[in-house]
């Protein structure tokens, strides 16, 4: 890893104090999402929670999805596919390379779908059944650890090989013991643990973003 990818962890617990208790399982999170985007798979994050944590997870997807904070500037072989075509010069200056990454949240057809004809609390499940591939990791963020919906996406993912990463309140709940790594940050309030959810993933997404496209260390 960078140094400076690093630096992006260390800055987390210097501004968070209280995160110093997680920081070995942030690292251990990165490392997961350093590896998966580095694989010649280059696999994808699926990322599913509720309420706060839907937005959360969406959240998550528009920091990856484009340039966060290092320009992420197109390879020349597909700079040169592109430019063939009439709208490849505006394209080629205002695309920014993806670190692929997508919420379950927003499938509004087919988990109203599966509310209506099975039971909603299989929407996410479904989801990661149907997009999830081994090499990719499964995203999963409870205030509680134990809303089922994502439960039963972790148990699916766990199936499948997908790797799990956990962002959850103190307890964990039964994410703790189904998730690959499971960051439980020290507060058990939900306010309270969403509060400090949003600077573990942005930290996580500044690192990972600079770990894949900054040059140098």
């Amino acid at each position: 890893m960078k140094s400076s990818t690093m630096q992006y962890i260390e800055e987390l617990v210097t501004r968070y104090p209280v995160l110093e208790k997680v920081k070995d399982d942030v690292v251990e999170a990165l490392n997961m999402l350093i590896n998966m985007y580095s694989a010649p798979y280059h696999g994808k994050i699926l990322v599913c929670g509720n309420g706060g944590s839907a937005a959360d997870s969406l959240h998550i997807v528009g920091e990856l999805m484009k340039s966060f904070k290092i320009p992420r500037p197109l390879p020349e072989n597909f700079r040169q596919n592109i430019l063939k075509y009439s709208h490849g010069k505006e394209l080629c200056k205002n695309l920014q390379m993806p670190l692929q990454a997508m919420s379950l949240v927003c499938e509004v057809g087919l988990n109203t779908a599966l509310g209506n004809d099975v039971e909603a609390v299989y929407e996410f499940a479904q989801q990661v059944l149907g997009y999830g591939q081994k090499g990719d990791i499964l995203f999963c963020i409870s205030t509680s650890g134990n809303s089922e919906n994502v439960v039963c996406a972790a148990e699916v993912a766990l199936a499948k090989e997908i790797n799990v990463i956990a962002l959850t309140g103190a307890t964990g709940g039964k994410l703790k013991n189904l998730a690959t790594v499971c960051i439980a940050v020290p507060e058990i309030e939900t306010f309270k643990v969403q509060e400090l959810h949003l600077p573990v993933y942005h930290a996580l997404c500044l690192a990972v973003e600079n770990e894949i496209f900054k040059r140098g260390e």
